[in-house]
């Protein structure tokens, strides 16, 4: 039981700090750029790339560890997929949400900002519901295709190629991740959502994920072999 505890333990810490280390990026290179640029589409491809960046950094960082979800969407469809107990789902989704409001936190200070500045930005309509279940749609089409048909090791560089994409394709910049969507609410800046609009936005990542998962459950009949998974934590199947 011990050795259980302290795999989890260890799991959650990785995915906090992987989550905190997306939304450091997210938040303060939506900062810099906005500061830096009066152009918005140069603001915008500086937060892209980043972002992209960082998730793929971070995805390698943690990922031998936790598996590197850093998304309770994410968390989600590998327990639909037996790649997580679903007693660990919870400690995966706090591990998140911490790690994403630490990291939007951080990023605030570091530019001199009150630690937390709740946001005012509108992001709400049809438009928006659709782009956020289309952009975590193709998220996870791009982690079970990446996981299933290729190596495991290819999950990084995909998902972080998706997501720089997908803030420029799609109307509400692809937040994709419900735990970032919430910590975005605790910053009036650039990358900032106002909370009333987080709920639509929620509901459509959740049902994008399960849908894409069911898809490839269906594209992909046979399951990965678990050891060689990006998205399941390794020390998890080893024992503790």
């Amino acid at each position: 039981m011990h050795g259980e505890l302290a795999s989890i333990a260890r799991r959650a810490a990785a995915e906090a700090l992987g989550a905190g280390i997306l939304l450091f990026a997210i938040v303060g290179s939506g900062i810099a750029a906005d500061r830096l640029s009066t152009d918005p589409a140069l603001t915008l491809t500086v937060n892209a790339i980043v972002t992209g960046l960082a998730l793929a950094a971070a995805i390698l960082a943690v990922g031998p560890i936790s598996g590197a979800h850093l998304n309770p969407a994410v968390t989600l469809s590998v327990a639909m997929e037996r790649g997580l107990p679903w007693a660990d789902v919870p400690v995966y989704v706090v591990a998140q949400l911490v790690g994403t409001v630490a990291g939007v936190i951080g990023a605030n200070l570091v530019f001199e900002l009150p630690a937390v500045s709740i946001s005012e930005t509108d992001r709400i309509g049809p438009a928006l519901w659709l782009s956020e279940f289309v952009a975590t749609f193709g998220l996870l089409a791009v982690i079970w295709g990446s996981v299933r048909l290729h190596a495991g090791a290819t999950v990084a560089a995909a998902v972080g190629a998706h997501i720089t994409a997908a803030i420029w394709f799609t109307s509400s910049t692809a937040f994709a991740n419900p735990a970032v969507t919430v910590a975005r609410t605790l910053t009036d800046t650039f990358t900032g959502i106002a909370p009333p609009d987080t709920v639509p936005l929620l509901l459509a990542q959740l049902a994008a994920a399960v849908a894409a998962t069911l898809m490839f459950r269906w594209l992909v009949p046979a399951l990965p072999r678990l050891a060689d998974d990006a998205m399941v934590p390794h020390d998890h199947l080893s024992g503790p």
